[in-house]
């Protein structure tokens, strides 16, 4: 049998979204950060992105993290996160099922009751705290990165439905949220093919019509996600959204681009972005928790641990907390004549 690679990857969900963690058959890559080997791979690597996310190896919702050596010393692993579209410099999701497969496979040392990491991710440093317990791991909580918001009920003119209020903020990626009343849409399965719609061109108008620029490392820039969000009750901590992740390029003369895939979890990036919005307008405080549905009513549970500043502007420090499970493990194998080395899309579920 002759292969041009041999990946070895355990596929994984937190909440019901997937995650792929490429363990092994993929050398380091360079540059002296985990972000410049992001940049590296969506520069001059990109077939990984692509092999392992579209068809016949990926789907349209799937996600891959490719473990690496960290770049600094007090780092326990670092890792890159790729997306359909993009290589987002954090994602919360992708983070628990990273720990968990890193864990659970012993690519880490583990210890019961709570197993701590420290892993580098493109968008900084996160403090990881896994329990554990008869060598699963049962919840993984971790410090992201400072959220803040950029805009706070603008207004965006979207094509073929108006204005729309939206906040921009950052939570590891840039989101653009709206609320889903505005449209009479609830958060639930059998509305995703509205929620999809809506989320990828509100997202996209902000995109065009609103700066986002991080004030510390201004490569990162502009919403690449949409969120719509049904009210905070703050009695009960309990708030329900809708993540769209994009499979395309959206083109505003081509209805059937306007498409995207659910995040099938509540999100941990969305999560931390909408707190330091709930923050920001003085409905969610220091120590206060949010329990965040997504369009499964799977939750994960963000809490604020303190204040600061990121460049210059007021920030939050949230934390996540969610679970993963392993699905699989698998080795996918590319063939020197396979005609897809790079997979393929196709309009009927790509858009």
């Amino acid at each position: 049998m002759r292969m041009e690679r041999a990946i070895q990857a355990v596929d994984l969900h937190a909440a019901g979204e997937h995650a792929r963690v490429i363990v092994d058959g993929v050398p380091d890559v360079p540059g002296v950060s985990m972000f410049e080997k992001m940049q590296y791979l969506e520069r001059h690597s990109d077939w990984l992105r692509k092999l392992m996310l579209r068809e016949p190896r990926g789907y349209p919702a799937a996600n891959c993290n490719l473990v690496l050596p960290p770049t600094v010393p007090e780092a326990d692993a670092g890792f890159v996160i790729m997306e359909q579209t993009e290589y987002p410099p954090m994602s919360g999701h992708n983070t628990m099922c990273t720990v968990t497969a890193l864990i659970e496979t012993g690519m880490v040392p583990s210890r019961e009751p709570v197993t701590e990491l420290t892993l580098e991710t493109p968008a900084g440093l996160l403090r990881v705290e896994a329990r554990v317990d008869g060598g699963k791991v049962t919840s993984v909580t971790f410090e992201n990165v400072p959220a803040f918001p950029v805009h706070l009920g603008a207004t965006v003119e979207v094509p073929t439905l108006g204005e729309v209020e939206v906040d921009v903020a950052w939570g590891g990626m840039f989101f653009a949220i709206a609320d889903a009343a505005r449209f009479g849409l609830s958060i639930s399965p059998e509305n995703g093919r509205d929620l999809v719609r809506i989320t990828t061109m509100v997202k996209q108008a902000a995109r065009e019509q609103l700066e986002a620029v991080h004030p510390e490392n201004p490569e990162i820039r502009q919403a690449s996600i949409g969120m719509l969000t049904e009210p905070f009750d703050r009695d009960s901590g309990r708030a329900k959204n809708a993540v769209t992740v994009a499979t395309g390029e959206l083109d505003w003369d081509r209805p059937e681009t306007w498409t995207g895939a659910l995040d099938r979890s509540p999100c941990g990036t969305g999560t931390s972005a909408r707190m330091a919005v709930l923050h920001a307008r003085g409905e969610l405080e220091i120590g206060e928790h949010l329990y965040h549905h997504g369009t499964l009513d799977t939750v994960f549970i963000g809490r604020l641990i303190r204040e600061t500043t990121v460049g210059g502007v007021p920030a939050v420090v949230p934390t996540i907390t969610g679970t993963a499970w392993i699905t699989g493990k698998a080795q996918y194998l590319l063939d020197p004549t396979d005609p897809f080395p790079e997979g393929y899309t196709i309009g009927d579920i790509w858009g």
